[in-house]
C-alpha cells in the first residue's frame, strides 16, 4: 500500500515538473516572439524616422506622383503656350493692319494718323523684342565648378550649393539663379538674365492691349450691332423663304467680307480686353515685387522669415531692397539718365547688375542697404 502510494507521489511530482517545464517554453517562445516583433519595428521605424518630419512633408510625399505629372504635362505644354501667344498676337496685328488701319486712314486727321502709326508701331516692336528676348535668353544656372562657388545651402535635388537666391526649377531640372516662377507662356524660367524681359513683355502687351480696346470701342459698338442686325435680318429670311408667295422678295443680306469684318473687330476687341485685365494684374503683381525688392518665391520665404521674427520682437528687412526708387533702377539696369530712353523705351539686350552669384551693391544705388536684422 505504501510503495503504491509513493508511485503515485512520484508520478504526481513527474507530471508537475513536466507541466511546469512545458510552461516556461511556451512563455520563452511568447518572450522571443515579442522581441523580434519589437526589433523589427525598431528597424523600421529607424529606415523612416526623420527629426525635421512633419505634415508638411508627409503631404509632399504624397502628392510627388502629381507633381511629377504636373511638370512633365507643364513641359510638354509649353511649346504649345508659346505657339499660341505668337498665334493671336499675329492674328490681332493682322486684323489691324487689314480691317482697321485702311479705315483709320480714311477717317481720321493727319495728326492722329501719324500718332497711332507711331506709337502702334513702337509698341508692336517693343513687344516682339522682349517676348523673343525672354524665350531664348537663359535665366542663368550655377557653373558646374564648384570649387569657388559661394552657397548658401544645398540643393538636394541637384546635390550641389545653391547661391543665394537660387531655387531648383523642377520643370526644367536645374537650379535657377533669382529664380521667380517657371512661366509655361514662354516655355523657359523666368530668372536672373530675363526677368527684365518677362515684365517688360508683359507691361508692353498689356499697354498694347489696353490702347487696341480704347482705340476700338466705337468700331466694337457698331459692329456688335450690324452682327445683331444680321441675326435679325437672317431670321426674317428664313422666315420669308418658308411662306414666300409670287409678290413677295426675301431682305437683302450681308456679303461674306461684311460678316468676316464685323466679326474681326469684336473678335480683336473681347480678346485684348480679357488679355488687358488678366496680364494687367498679373503686371502690376510683379510691379509690386519689383518695388519691395523680391521675387514671387521669395515673397513667401520673407513673409514666413516677417512673422518668425515678429514674435521674437524683431523686424525682418530685405537685404536685396535698396529702396523702392533704386529697386526699380537696378532692376531695369538705369546707371545714368539717358539710360531710361535707351534701355527702358528703346529695345536693349544689356545684362543685368551682378553674376547672380553674389549680390554686391550696384553703382546706381545711392544708399546703403539695411541690415537683415533689426532689434
Amino acid at each position: 500500500m505504501r510503495s503504491r502510494q509513493r508511485m503515485f507521489a512520484a508520478v504526481m511530482r513527474l507530471l508537475l515538473k513536466c507541466l511546469r517545464l512545458g510552461r516556461r517554453r511556451r512563455f520563452k517562445l511568447v518572450r522571443q516572439a515579442e522581441q523580434l516583433w519589437h526589433y523589427g519595428h525598431l528597424c523600421l521605424r529607424s529606415l523612416l524616422y526623420n527629426s525635421f518630419t512633419n505634415g508638411d512633408v508627409v503631404l509632399d510625399s504624397l502628392f510627388e506622383p502629381v507633381y511629377w505629372l504636373v511638370d512633365h504635362v507643364t513641359r510638354w505644354f509649353g511649346v504649345v503656350f508659346v505657339a499660341l501667344v505668337i498665334g493671336l498676337t499675329s492674328s490681332i496685328v493682322a486684323i489691324v493692319y487689314i480691317c482697321l488701319l485702311p479705315l483709320i486712314l480714311q477717317t481720321y486727321t493727319p495728326a492722329w494718323i501719324c500718332w497711332h502709326l507711331a506709337y502702334g508701331h513702337w509698341n508692336l516692336i517693343m513687344i516682339v523684342f522682349h517676348y523673343y528676348m525672354a524665350i531664348t535668353t537663359s535665366p542663368g544656372h550655377p557653373p558646374q565648378a564648384k570649387n569657388d562657388l559661394t552657397g548658401v545651402s544645398i540643393c538636394r535635388k541637384c546635390i550641389a550649393p545653391k547661391p543665394a537666391r537660387t531655387h531648383h526649377c523642377s520643370i526644367c531640372n536645374r537650379c535657377v539663379l533669382k529664380m521667380d516662377h517657371h512661366c509655361p507662356w514662354l516655355n523657359n524660367c523666368v530668372g536672373h538674365y530675363n526677368h527684365r524681359y518677362f515684365f517688360s513683355f508683359c507691361l508692353f502687351m498689356t499697354m498694347g492691349c489696353i490702347y487696341c480696346s480704347i482705340s476700338g470701342w466705337d468700331m466694337f459698338r457698331d459692329a456688335y450691332a450690324a452682327i445683331e442686325r444680321m441675326k435679325l435680318l437672317e431670321k426674317e429670311r428664313l422666315q420669308v423663304a418658308a411662306n414666300q408667295t409670287y409678290y413677295q422678295t426675301p431682305p437683302p443680306t450681308f456679303s461674306f467680307r461684311q460678316r468676316a469684318f464685323h466679326k474681326s473687330v469684336v473678335y480683336l476687341w473681347v480678346l485684348c480686353s480679357s488679355v488687358a485685365l488678366a496680364l494687367g494684374a498679373l503686371t502690376l503683381w510683379h510691379a509690386a515685387l519689383i518695388t519691395r525688392g523680391e521675387t514671387s518665391i521669395e515673397r513667401h520665404i520673407n513673409r514666413k522669415e516677417r512673422q518668425r521674427l515678429q514674435k521674437k520682437g524683431k523686424v525682418f528687412r530685405n537685404p536685396y531692397s535698396y529702396g523702392s526708387w533704386d529697386n526699380w533702377k537696378v532692376f531695369l539696369g538705369v546707371d545714368m539718365p539717358r539710360h531710361w530712353l535707351t534701355r527702358v523705351l528703346l529695345p536693349s539686350p544689356h545684362l543685368p547688375h551682378g553674376t547672380g552669384l553674389s549680390w554686391d551693391l550696384p553703382p546706381c544705388v545711392t544708399e546703403q542697404r539695411a541690415p537683415l536684422l533689426a532689434i
